[in-house]
């Protein structure tokens, strides 16, 4: 009689655990067929599904879920890229084929016979603006490949953030002149930062190249100190700015002349950003009462 109950107790077991491993069969073969309509609807949102009650096995779908979830995430980044891609090399096919049809359409005036000397030294000075105005456009291009190397490397040391900003500015003297901007560089003295010298020039022309493209009527630079940065604030007054533009107003190749006929590449900015994240620090900026508001943050030299 014991025996009898032993082996209806191991029996029962036995048929348990078949159970058991149909369910979990049942539930792998469910998961694989839902993993198989992933793979083919790839751009849905779905996740794999269980109703098993292992741990181990809801951990392991877990485990799935997450790396289909940042598959997704990486496919839709790369997907973002490529149309970004797309339209940057959209946007600089225009900007070099602007001054190249200008180049050409120009030249070609030249060989007309009838043209007078007046006339023919007014072409040739045509030309070789837009000769320099493509030089420009090249050497950006060659700058910003610079900034992406692993070669370009970045000598840090102590910097006189407001000795560079005076003599920057007095460079573009003739330009502020010649747009009639009135320029106020306050005459503060701040810690030394902590920055690449060429670097740091780079990243005051950029910001005075700005404001001499979309300044109204003045241009202000004020330097800021804190416990551990030195901000330089770049203000100007700009015509009507969409605030859906701002978000987007370091990514390469943005410029706010949507048409891209003043010849102007939209990389100043984009550089400003990649120069200053190397170094450490960071820029924003803000439009506040139609007055357009950068900071550029290095930190200080200690």
């Amino acid at each position: 009689m014991y025996c009898w109950l032993i082996i209806a107790v191991l029996t029962l077991l036995l048929l348990i655990s078949i159970g058991a491993l149909l369910l979990l069969h049942w539930d792998i073969r469910k998961m694989t067929n839902q993993l198989e309509g992933i793979i083919e609807n790839f751009g849905t949102n779905e996740l794999v599904r269980t109703n098993t009650q292992s741990k181990s096995l809801k951990q392991f779908i877990k485990k799935i879920n997450q790396l289909i979830y940042f598959y997704k995430q990486d496919q839709q980044n790369k997907e973002k890229r490529e149309q970004e891609l797309k339209q940057e090399i959209t946007n600089i096919s225009h900007d070099l084929r602007t001054p190249l049809t200008s180049m050409k359409g120009f030249s070609e005036l030249l060989t007309d016979p009838s043209l007078t000397e007046t006339q023919r030294k007014e072409f040739l000075a045509i030309v070789q603006k837009k000769i320099d105005n493509l030089t420009m456009m090249v050497d950006v291009f060659y700058e910003l490949s610079q900034i992406g190397s692993m070669d370009n490397h970045m000598v840090m040391e102590r910097q006189l953030l407001d000795q560079s900003v005076a003599e920057t500015v007095l460079m573009f003297y003739d330009d502020f002149e010649q747009k009639r901007l009135k320029v106020h560089v306050e005459e503060a003295s701040v810690s030394p930062v902590l920055a690449d010298q060429k670097a740091t020039n780079r990243i005051i022309i950029n910001i005075i190249q700005n404001a001499l493209r979309y300044a109204k009527s003045y241009f202000t630079i004020h330097l800021i100190e804190d416990e551990n940065f030195v901000r330089l604030r770049a203000t100007n007054d700009v015509e009507a700015f969409n605030h859906k533009e701002l978000s987007h107003i370091f990514d390469r190749t943005f410029t706010m002349d949507t048409s891209r006929t003043g010849g102007q590449l939209g990389l100043g900015l984009h550089i400003v950003q990649k120069l200053i994240n190397k170094q450490g620090g960071t820029v924003t900026a803000d439009v506040v009462n139609e007055e357009f508001i950068m900071e550029v943050c290095f930190k200080k030299w200690s």
